[in-house]
């Protein structure tokens, strides 16, 4: 076979059916119009859908006429992490799932696919010393210290996820009342408490560092980078490393969410309602709350093994 035929061959392997295409369309803009799904996840389940219509269409078979034998034989051929996994059966069984409520009698290959089990892993909390050092590594004498603290003080004080910190304008901050309005997963808002020590930074930031960053202009975003414009996950997630290395933190205990866990388990260590949690969280359901509590009591069966004289 000479090699342009080789590559003509190899490109239509990856190609992905017509039919194929209007149907991943039409399934995005379902689940994004009925359940309001985030665009990091519809652009997931879109590329997983891709990825199984080129290997459907290599095969001479399409997303419609799939059997379970050929997903079961997709997931041998193209072998991914646990978690990679679990999140593309879910986009298969939501593609299925909305063809078969269409079209009554509808065979859903995915039915008898056995799911991958998860491992059970519990969110990083620092502890509350560590939480105070971090939060006062940022230089108050700077502008760009200021506004770090304030980014800092508010997730922690505010339970923030990183997306929804960033993301928040200007105008969803009431400092008469001390609250915030957040947008979270899936469009939906929620009012959530300051608190008066992040107030006070946040006030610092608007009224000396702001007015520097913004460069004389009026961008939407509340908190902004070098350049005038709205941080972003990365930029976050730099900062938050930085400064936790500097005051002594091992790296490998920092996640972007680690302000955001320790605001809950420092929380319930304090007494907190788990009903109260889950809204400050904007967690659609209380089992996601839970965690927290398997976070706590691991905590606790710490303290007694070192302090317990049978420990």
């Amino acid at each position: 076979m000479k090699a342009s035929t080789r590559k003509e061959s190899a490109s239509k392997a990856t190609e992905i059916a017509a039919a194929d295409v209007q149907e991943i369309d039409a399934f995005v803009e379902r689940v994004w119009s009925e359940d309001g799904l985030a665009q990091r996840t519809l652009e997931a389940y879109r590329q997983d859908l891709e990825t199984l219509a080129r290997w459907l269409n290599a095969r001479q078979r399409h997303l419609r006429t799939a059997r379970r034998e050929d997903l079961s034989a997709f997931h041998g051929a193209q072998p991914v992490a646990v978690r990679s996994m679990a999140r593309r059966q879910s986009a298969f069984r939501r593609f299925y799932a909305s063809l078969a409520r269409d079209e009554p009698g509808f065979d859903d290959p995915t039915l008898l696919i056995e799911r991958p089990k998860m491992p059970r892993s519990l969110p990083k909390a620092l502890a509350e010393r560590e939480i105070e050092g971090l939060l006062d590594a940022p230089d108050a004498g700077t502008t760009l210290g200021l506004r770090d603290r304030a980014m800092f003080e508010l997730m922690y004080a505010s339970g923030l996820r990183v997306s929804e910190l960033v993301e928040l304008p200007l105008a969803a901050l009431n400092t008469r009342q001390g609250v915030l309005r957040v947008t979270g997963k899936g469009g939906k808002d929620r009012l959530v408490p300051v608190g008066e020590v992040a107030l006070e930074r946040i006030q610092a930031y608007l009224a000396e560092a702001r007015p520097v960053l913004a460069k004389g202009r009026q961008p939407a975003a509340l908190f902004l980078s070098k350049r005038g414009e709205g941080m972003t996950r990365q930029m976050f997630w730099t900062l938050v490393k930085r400064y936790a290395v500097g005051v002594g933190i091992n790296s490998k205990r920092i996640s972007p969410h680690v302000l955001r866990h320790s605001f809950a388990t420092h929380l319930l260590n304090h007494g907190a309602d788990l009903r109260a949690l889950q809204m400050l969280l904007g967690h659609s359901a209380l089992s996601t709350t839970q965690i927290y509590t398997l976070v706590a009591k691991e905590g606790l069966k710490r303290l007694h093994a070192q302090h317990h004289p049978r420990g």
